[in-house]
């Protein structure tokens, strides 16, 4: 969303503030804060969709938030603002419903997140609700991610100017005058406010549990539909190479995870550089070189990931230290770091593209046994996993029975899930357009999900891509 490391723990803080304000006492400001945390945790899954109505969707969105100048002059031409992005924001509030679906919070979180678009007069997105229908904590987060992008902004006078123009449509004028009467002492607290402190005074009853890495590796998948599966595919990958060459259990359970959160710096790179078929300018590699650096930083926000997330940020060193964003070589990288580093290339060479097809497994292990032959892989490292690529696969049939999907509405699913339209699908699988869209529609309806984002991650979730 082209926002700070720190704006969605700021934003919870300032609306568990106003839902104390406002009367909704403990229980109002945890909802509050669940929905700030997550409010964003749809952003991977129509970052297409945003490349595709306004250019680059990391700066895109950052305009948008921060309703810079002529944001929107780019949907002019695609039928204005709610025609554009309802489909959008459809996307992204089932997909937050689903996460806090899966994480096991409260049923008023998951709502707040399904409805966070939504705006006091009706005129939000995607359903146009208003008023009562809205859950009220909409406004509560509403108001407070704009008042911490504001104030960070424009400052803090130009940030009341702003909201109090949005009283009495994009939330209640009795929510904004709490606002103008508390929000100095609250920024000033915000500002003097530890980390620790921060993350104490955000940690609900709900949060609590540990969330599942798997599931953050499905949400950076769903950034790029090409990616699906990507993540715990080098996971499973790097696990599988580190007891070939003999490693601990903690060694093996470390590499996975580093594997499946290793891409978390991946949405900071906007998709048009992702999409390039052609050769990347400097410019766009130095903005690449960076993705690892962006997964170190926030994995370190973590705390229980914290460590396979310093792990993770070496998935693309080399070393003979051509590699990135340290240039780290020889003793420098670890044992597991070397795992990592060529399980990563090892299931990326073996997965399509834009700027080219999948390589087969002989022409992959081609590759890398001559990467590591001039001194960028390990050798004993590639071996294990060129291995461990023979090993038979478990079999779905039981995840299949367990979603109640067909095989071939399984084989749909996973076409589509890589951004294969219906006739795209149906010409890979050699069925008509509309048998396709038949079993989209079936597919949506076991899973009860609407969009093909939500589908995807669903259908992760089950094991099924």
């Amino acid at each position: 969303m082209g926002q700070p490391t720190d704006h969605s723990l700021r934003t919870a803080w300032l609306a568990a503030q106003l839902a104390r304000a406002a009367g909704g006492g403990d229980a109002g400001a945890a909802t509050a804060i669940e929905a700030s945390l997550l409010r964003w945790s749809g952003c991977t899954a129509n970052a297409a969709g945003f490349a595709d109505v306004l250019g680059d969707d990391v700066a895109g969105r950052e305009a948008m938030l921060a309703q810079r100048a002529d944001w929107a002059k780019p949907l002019d031409v695609q039928g204005g603002i709610v025609t554009a992005l309802s489909p959008l924001a459809q996307i992204h509030c089932e997909v937050s419903g689903e996460v806090a679906r899966m994480l096991n919070l409260a049923p008023e979180s998951e709502e707040v997140l399904r409805h966070v678009f939504e705006a006091w007069d009706g005129s939000g997105i995607p359903d146009g609700l208003a008023g009562a229908a809205v859950p009220q904590t909409v406004f509560v987060v509403s108001l407070a991610g704009d008042l911490e992008i504001f104030s960070r902004v424009y400052g803090f006078e130009r940030a009341l100017a702003l909201i109090t123009g949005r009283a009495g449509a994009r939330y209640p004028a009795d929510w904004v005058a709490l606002v103008a009467a508390h929000a100095g002492l609250w920024l000033d607290t915000l500002a003097s406010a530890e980390p620790s402190e921060l993350d104490e005074a955000l940690l609900t009853p709900h949060m609590r549990g540990t969330t599942s890495a798997e599931l953050i590796a499905d949400v950076i998948d769903l950034k790029l539909p090409w990616m699906t599966g990507y993540s715990r595919a080098v996971a499973s990958a790097a696990a599988a190479c580190s007891a070939r060459l003999g490693g601990e259990p903690h060694a093996q359970a470390c590499v996975y995870s580093a594997g499946l959160i290793h891409g978390i710096g991946r949405a900071a790179v906007p998709n048009t550089i992702w999409n390039t078929a052609g050769r990347l300018s400097a410019s766009a590699w130095e903005t690449i070189r960076l993705v690892p650096y962006w997964t170190s930083r926030a994995g370190k926000q973590t705390g229980a990931l914290a460590q396979a997330a310093e792990l993770a940020s070496y998935a693309y060193e080399r070393l003979d230290g051509s590699g990135y964003f340290r240039g780290a070589s020889g003793q420098a990288l670890s044992l597991d770091a070397r795992v990592l580093s060529a399980a990563t290339a090892w299931v990326a060479l073996r997965s399509a593209r834009p700027w080219r097809a999948a390589w087969s497994g002989d022409e992959a292990a081609q590759l890398l046994r001559a990467e590591a032959g001039q001194g960028r892989f390990d050798a004993e490292a590639v071996e294990a996993l060129i291995d461990a690529q023979a090993v038979p696969q478990r079999s779905t049939r039981a995840r299949l029975q367990a979603a109640r999907l067909s095989a071939r509405e399984i084989d749909v699913l996973r076409s589509i899930s890589r951004g294969a339209s219906n006739k795209e699908a149906a010409r890979e699988l050699e069925l008509s357009p509309s048998t396709v869209r038949t079993h989209v529609e079936s597919v949506f309806r076991k899973l009860e999900c609407s969009t093909r984002a939500a589908a995807t991650l669903k259908a992760s979730a089950m094991g099924l891509l």
